[in-house]
């Protein structure tokens, strides 16, 4: 496995101390985010809702459940996305956006470059659908029935 460059022997810590980015803290945020866009990747899914009213930061969350695996694996996922997203969201976010970073069972173990090409290419694509104007205000129950009504291939 290869580990982020740099991020343990800069002698930062792993925080959002970076202007222009928020943590979400309370529930009730992450399940706004999740009414949202969403794009998913092999490594990792990234979900997206532009904040009204307009705020000058973008607010990041990240979340890994017991399937990803024990303790240490799901630990070590989130440290992988907030570094990816420390280096990323400042060239690919958008402000007043919240996102959601979605750890899979690949995460923790991946190459650090397909790390960084999954998030990067879901972020430029929640970017051009936010600023196209899709925003739908759904629930994920809604988002269980439209799947639900797809036809099988």
């Amino acid at each position: 496995m290869t580990n982020p460059p740099a991020a343990a022997s800069s002698g930062r810590p792993y925080n959002l101390t970076t202007p222009g980015l928020r943590k979400l803290t309370r529930r009730s945020e992450y399940l706004f985010v999740a009414r949202g866009l969403d794009e998913r990747r092999r490594n990792l899914v990234v979900q997206a809702r532009r904040h009204e009213p307009e705020r000058e930061a973008c607010g990041l969350g990240f979340t890994a459940t017991k399937k990803v695996g024990n303790a240490v694996i799901r630990n070590r996922s989130r440290r992988r996305l907030r570094e990816a997203a420390r280096k990323l969201l400042p060239q690919h976010g958008l402000t007043s956006v919240d996102y959601v970073f979605i750890a899979r069972q690949d995460t923790a173990e991946c190459p650090w470059g397909a790390l960084l090409d999954d998030m990067e290419s879901a972020l430029v694509s929640l970017r051009g659908r936010i600023e196209a104007g899709e925003n739908p205000q759904r629930t994920p129950r809604d988002r269980r029935q439209a799947r639900s009504k797809r036809p099988k291939a």
